[in-house]
């Protein structure tokens, strides 16, 4: 099942990757990488993120060529790599198959899932090592093994790497640790200590590498931190990129519909469990009884019921306790604890980004992640009913996967942000037939990108609007203006009004027809950035 769902994956991933134009961010991450390439330079920036993105991707550059399918190679793997993470969940039994088999195939086929792991952002790639810390810290305390626990300081660092929101990431995970320990849920394998001082030197290498660009710029380490506070704080303060703190939930309706109802559900089914027991669904084989429970079922079949346990004593609180390897804990109910801290994750995840100011479609990744584990742990209580709702689900889910996805033109949809029309394929023809084209506004992307190297040489760019007669006196073969700060016409020239890129227009969508009609039709109203196009008209 696990191998069917990873193959859907890939091809979901895989096919037609190039189909649209890069977006306005994966132009300037590519032209980073590049220039990264190309020239050696890169200096860390909290205004583009982490320096993991553009080593990798200058990487692929060298090996494969620079080109918009190769940038966008690495978030297919690491999104489609999320799928043998979840299997590794099923193998050490904190996940049962069915809930297992049902989060694989969410993963799989979830449109958000889907268009930003074809998507030369940063996100993808800190979900995968979210979700990595979580499997090699389970195994490091099922197995005892210390290289679980590097893997889980390699997962950190390179997600520390990647983005500013790993912090709080690595927060929320701590915190239910320490619930864990405290609570005698886990115990620490005997040399704990010994793999956590190595997991942290190599956690705090891999930082110090790569935040200093490989040594070039050692001085960043200590000055990256609060850049980057002070950055996003100004951010979050500004709102630069404003909504309001429902603003993702919208999103799940417009998209991830059956996952959020089943998360919903989840929820609710997990509260309202039988508290001591374990919420065995209709597939699952009842936990493992210890030797201490059969003991005092032998004792209540032969002698009559087991005389009550002692009252533990009340315990207090010990500082030093919480560094101490706790005393082996009581059987823990595996399935049932992945649970708790999946909501927990989910709960505490849309609680933390409906806060913050700054309000883009690729965050709901990370709320999305732990989303589909409770709605798929909801489902593995449906019975006869759960394979008709994951037909429904997955034919809701693969609708809106072909649309966002694979639709080969522009789409009024919330989750291109401001995406690179698909006028400027037809534009970029034009200008790679043409010998001279000049760009009179500061409209520069995502034609620098697409224009790199030697391509750039046939390209004039001004920065402004110039005077009519100075654009002319270039004998342009093209023209390109800001359709807002433009020539009314140019003698020789034929006019036309493009796109150059284009969002949703929200307030128009909401007027007339309606949310309602949008929702079933997809009919909204764009927003754009436009540029007027001077052609030449041959004699």
């Amino acid at each position: 099942m696990f191998l069917a769902i990873l193959i859907v994956a890939l091809i979901l991933r895989f096919a037609f990757l190039d189909l649209k134009l890069f977006h306005h961010d994966e132009a300037i991450h590519a032209w980073f990488s590049y220039q990264l390439l190309t020239q050696g330079t890169y200096v860390y920036d909290p205004v583009y993120h982490g320096p993991f993105l553009y080593y990798v991707t200058a990487g692929m550059f060298a090996l494969f060529g620079d080109s918009d399918l190769v940038g966008r190679i690495l978030p297919c793997i690491f999104g489609t790599a999320l799928i043998p993470l979840v299997y590794c969940l099923y193998r050490m039994q904190y996940l049962s198959g069915k809930t297992a088999v049902i989060a694989g195939i969410f993963v799989a086929i979830a449109p958000e899932m889907i268009y930003f792991s074809r998507f030369l952002r940063n996100d993808v790639f800190v979900v995968f090592f979210s979700l990595l810390i979580v499997v090699a810290f389970l195994a490091w305390i099922q197995k005892g093994k210390w290289y679980y626990l590097l893997i889980a300081g390699i997962a950190a660092a390179l997600g520390m790497c990647s983005k500013e929101n790993m912090p709080l990431i690595l927060v929320t995970f701590g915190l239910f640790f320490l619930y864990l320990v405290w609570s005698r849920k886990i115990t620490l394998p005997v040399h704990w200590l010994r793999d956590a001082v190595l997991a942290f030197l190599v956690f705090a290498g891999i930082g110090c590498l790569f935040y200093s660009s490989f040594g070039a710029h050692p001085e960043v380490i200590l000055t990256a931190g609060p850049s980057a506070i002070e950055h996003w704080l100004n951010m979050h303060n500004q709102q630069r990129i404003g909504g309001p703190p429902y603003y993702y939930l919208l999103l799940f309706v417009l998209y991830e519909l059956p996952i959020l109802l089943f998360a919903i559900a989840g929820v609710i089914l997990y509260l309202r469990r039988p508290r001591g027991e374990k919420p065995v669904t209709a597939d699952e084989t009842p936990a493992e009884t210890t030797d201490a429970e059969l003991f005092e079922r032998a004792e209540e079949t032969e002698s009559g019921p087991a005389p009550p346990a002692p009252v533990p004593a009340k315990k207090r609180f010990s500082f030093t306790e919480l560094f101490r390897r706790p005393e082996p804990p009581a059987v823990m109910n595996r399935q049932e604890e992945f649970i708790r801290f999946a909501i927990y994750w989910t709960i505490i995840a849309c609680l933390t980004y409906a806060y913050i100011g700054e309000k883009v479609p690729w965050l709901s990744l990370h709320q999305l992640v732990p989303m589909i584990f409770v709605a798929a742990y909801a489902l593995s209580f449906a019975g006869k009913y759960t394979k008709p709702l994951m037909v429904l689900a997955c034919a809701f889910l693969l609708v809106v996967t072909f649309h966002v996805a694979f639709t080969p033109a522009d789409i009024a949809e919330p989750i291109v942000q401001v995406q690179n029309s698909e006028d400027l394929v037809e534009m970029m023809a034009a200008i790679d037939a043409a010998d001279k084209v000049a760009i009179a506004s500061d409209q520069g992307w995502p034609y620098t990108w697409y224009y790199r190297g030697d391509a750039w040489n046939k390209i004039s760019y001004y920065g402004r609007k110039i005077s009519e007669d100075s654009v002319l006196a270039g004998d342009f073969d093209i023209i390109m203006t800001h359709d807002g700060d433009s020539y009314e016409s140019l003698p020789g020239y034929e006019k036309k009004t493009i796109r150059l890129s284009y969002w949703i227009d929200a307030a128009a969508t909401g007027s007339d027809p309606g949310w309602l009609r949008y929702y079933v039709t997809r009919d909204g109203k764009f927003g754009s950035i436009n540029t007027d196009v001077f052609t030449k008209i041959s004699s």
